[in-house]
């Protein structure tokens, strides 16, 4: 049983995997951020979903990150 359901996730993962390389989220030419990142592994996360319909997005405009002290 538990070889079935790793069999799934892995297929759940590459599909995803397959949705961001077609979406254009694994190219040279996309700048690395917060949102990049959380796009990518979104989709990736969705999977099959994707196919679906799904078109995860993550928004890092809010987010307040703690500045090191001068």
């Amino acid at each position: 049983m538990k070889s079935i359901i790793g069999i799934i996730v892995v297929v759940w993962l590459v599909i995803g995997a397959l949705a961001a390389f077609q979406r254009g989220y694994f190219g040279d030419d996309r700048d690395v951020s917060c949102k990049s990142a959380g796009d990518t592994t979104l989709t990736i996360l969705a999977g099959p979903l994707n196919y679906l319909g799904a078109n995860p997005k993550i928004d890092c405009d809010d987010v307040d990150l703690p500045q090191p002290s001068e």
